[in-house]
C-alpha cells in the first residue's frame, strides 16, 4: 500500500494540544486476536483438488488465487461454516474461539495480534468502537466475545480505569450516572458500540442486500464504516458536545485497508471535514503495531 504524503494523507504525528474524542473501528481476526478458526478450502495439486484448511491470515494471502484455491465443494458456506452461528457450535462459536485465542495471552505464553494493545487502550479510555469483521456471526455473538475480552484481557485495575473514564464521559455528555452500578455503566457503554459481522444475515438485511460474500467483504466493510461514523457523529451532535474528533480503523488485510482508505478519503472526509481519520495497516510483520496513515478532512 502506498501512502499519499499530500496535505490530506501523511504518516507524521500531529499536535494533540486540543482535547480530542477518539473512536475506533477494528477488524478482529489477526488484528486483535489470532483466532483458531479455519477456512475450509481445496488446493490444486498434481493429483487434483485436495482438502486444505487455512488460517485467516493465510486466507488473506490466497483468497484471490482462484487458480490454486477454491472453496470446499465449490461452496463458500461450507468453506466458512466455522464463522457462522449456524454451525455445529451454534451461537457459541465466536465466544469459544475468543477464549481459545486469549488463553495463551493470559498465561503469558503469547502476544496478541497487532491491534491487541490498541483495543485494550480503547476499552480503558472508554472510547466508542466498532468491531467490523468478515465473519457471519450476529452482533450479540460478537458482543459476548468482547465482554469476555473485558473480563479476562483487562486486569482489575484496568477495568477500574475503564469504568472511571466511562463515568467521566457520562458527565461530559450531560447525564447523571451517579446511581448506576459499575456493571450498568459498562453495559450502557457496550450498548452504544457496533458489532458487525458483515457477511451475517442481519448485516445483509441492514445493507439491503441478499448476500455479502465472505471471500470479498470490502464493500460491506465500507458500509459498516459509514454506519459507525454517522452513528458516533449523531450521538455527539445530539448532545451538543464541542470537541475535536479522531476516528481510527485497523485491519490486517491489505485489500480491506485499501478499500477503507479509498472510501474514507473520497467519501467520508468530504462529508465530515472536521474529523481526522486514521487507518492502521497491520498486514506487515515488519510493522508489529501497524502502519499509520492519516486522512485529513476536506
Amino acid at each position: 500500500m502506498k501512502a499519499d504524503h499530500s496535505s490530506k494523507q501523511s504518516e507524521e504525528h500531529e499536535d494533540y494540544a486540543m482535547p480530542r474524542l477518539r473512536y475506533y473501528m477494528f477488524d478482529w481476526d489477526d488484528n486483535i486476536l489470532h483466532m483458531p478458526t479455519r477456512i475450509h478450502l481445496e488446493k490444486k495439486t498434481l493429483n487434483g483438488w485436495e482438502p486444505c484448511s487455512v488460517t485467516t491470515s493465510m486466507f488473506a494471502k490466497v483468497r484471490r488465487d482462484t487458480a490454486h484455491y477454491r472453496p470446499r465443494n465449490n461452496d463458500w458456506d461450507q468453506a466458512f461454516e466455522e464463522f457462522y452461528d449456524t454451525s455445529a457450535r451454534g451461537e457459541n462459536a465466536f465466544l469459544e474461539d475468543t477464549r481459545h485465542a486469549l488463553q495463551p495471552i493470559i498465561d503469558g505464553r503469547e502476544k496478541g495480534a497487532p491491534s491487541f494493545t490498541r483495543f485494550k487502550k480503547a476499552l480503558m479510555e472508554g472510547g466508542l468502537f466498532a468491531i467490523i469483521t468478515a465473519r457471519s456471526h450476529a452482533a450479540s455473538s460478537i458482543r459476548r466475545g468482547v465482554e469476555y475480552f473485558i473480563q479476562h484481557a483487562l486486569s482489575p485495575e484496568e477495568r477500574e480505569i475503564m469504568v472511571k473514564n466511562l463515568r467521566g464521559f457520562i458527565k461530559l455528555f450531560g447525564e447523571d450516572g451517579t446511581l448506576l452500578t459499575d456493571a450498568e455503566v459498562v453495559s450502557r457503554y457496550l450498548d452504544l458500540n457496533r458489532y458487525r459481522g458483515v457477511t451475517s444475515p442481519e448485516f445483509q438485511q441492514l445493507m439491503g442486500r441478499a448476500t455479502v460474500g465472505s471471500e470479498s467483504p470490502e464493500e460491506a466493510k465500507q458500509f459498516a464504516i459509514q454506519d459507525f461514523v454517522r452513528h458516533v457523529i449523531h450521538l455527539i451532535r445530539a448532545r451538543g458536545v464541542d470537541a475535536s474528533i479522531s476516528m481510527g480503523f485497523s485491519d490486517d488485510d491489505p485489500h480491506n485497508v485499501q478499500a477503507a482508505l479509498t472510501y474514507l478519503d473520497q467519501e467520508l472526509a468530504a462529508e465530515f471535514p472536521d474529523v481526522k481519520f486514521v487507518v492502521y495497516d497491520t498486514s506487515d510483520p515488519e510493522h508489529p503495531t501497524g502502519r499509520k496513515v492519516i486522512i485529513r478532512g476536506k
